[in-house]
C-alpha cells in the first residue's frame, strides 16, 4: 500500500464534526501544512485535542481564528487571547486538562486502558463530577482515556511505510496521539525509502500510520 498522498487529499479525510488530535508544543512539531490544508478545505465544527491553543496565526490557533473549532481540549491557552475570548463569549467550548494528565489520558487510549489514576486536581474544579479512587489511603482522580477520530502528527523523517523519527522536542505528543486515533496522518519533513531509518531511531512504528504527506517544516 502506498501511504503517500497530498495535503488536499489528506484534508478531505477529515470530516466536519470530527474529533482530531494535533501534535505539537506551541506549534513545534505541529503539522502546519496539514492545518493549512484543513483551512483551505473548509472543514468545520471540529473538536481539537492538542497541548495548547497555539497563537492566532500559528498552529491550531489558525483553525480557532477561522472559527473552525467547536471544542478545544488542551492544557494551555495563554498564548492565544482569541481562544480565551471565544471561551468567555460562549462561542467555543474549552476543556482545560493538566498537561501530564492530558498525555496520560491519550496514552491510556492507545494502550487500551480504562483510565489512569492521578492525584493532580484533587480538591479543585478539575475533580468536579469525576470518580475518586482511594489507594493505600490516598485519593486519586480516575481520568478516562481520550480517543480521537483522527490524529495529525509531524515527523522529521518518515519512511515510505510510515515509520517516524522525530528530532528533539518535535516529538512531544505525536507518538502518543498516533496510537489513540482511528486515522493517523503524518506530515513529513523528509520521506525516505524503507530501511533508511535505523530501527533504534524509529519512535512511531508505521503500523500506526495510515497516510503520509510530504513537505512539512519544523
Amino acid at each position: 500500500m502506498d501511504k503517500k498522498i497530498d495535503a488536499k487529499q489528506a484534508a478531505a479525510l477529515i470530516k466536519d464534526g470530527m474529533t482530531v488530535m494535533v501534535g505539537g508544543f506551541f506549534a513545534l512539531g505541529t503539522p502546519k501544512r496539514l492545518i493549512d490544508a484543513l483551512l483551505e478545505g473548509g472543514t468545520k465544527d471540529l473538536t481539537i485535542i492538542s497541548n495548547d491553543a497555539g497563537t492566532p496565526d500559528l498552529g491550531v490557533g489558525k483553525l480557532i481564528a477561522a472559527h473552525r473549532v467547536r471544542r478545544l481540549v488542551a492544557s494551555h491557552i495563554g498564548k492565544n487571547p482569541l481562544a480565551r475570548q471565544l471561551m468567555e463569549q460562549g462561542r467555543m467550548d474549552i476543556s482545560l486538562v493538566p498537561q501530564g494528565t492530558l498525555a496520560e489520558r491519550i496514552r491510556a487510549a492507545g494502550a487500551g486502558l480504562g483510565g489512569v489514576l492521578t492525584p493532580t486536581g484533587i480538591g479543585t474544579e478539575v475533580a468536579r463530577g469525576k470518580d475518586i479512587v482511594v489507594v493505600d489511603g490516598k485519593e486519586y482522580l480516575l481520568e478516562k482515556p481520550i480517543h480521537a477520530d483522527a490524529a495529525l502528527v509531524c515527523g522529521s523523517v518518515v519512511d515510505e511505510s510510515g515509520n517516524i523519527f522525530y528530532r528533539g522536542a518535535t516529538r512531544n505528543f505525536c507518538p502518543l496521539m498516533a496510537t489513540a486515533a482511528k486515522l493517523v496522518i503524518a506530515g513529513a519533513e523528509e520521506i525516505v525509502p524503507i530501511g533508511a531509518i535505523a530501527p533504534e531511531n524509529i519512535v512511531t512504528p508505521g503500523i500506526f500510520v495510515d497516510y503520509i504527506v510530504g513537505g512539512e517544516q519544523a
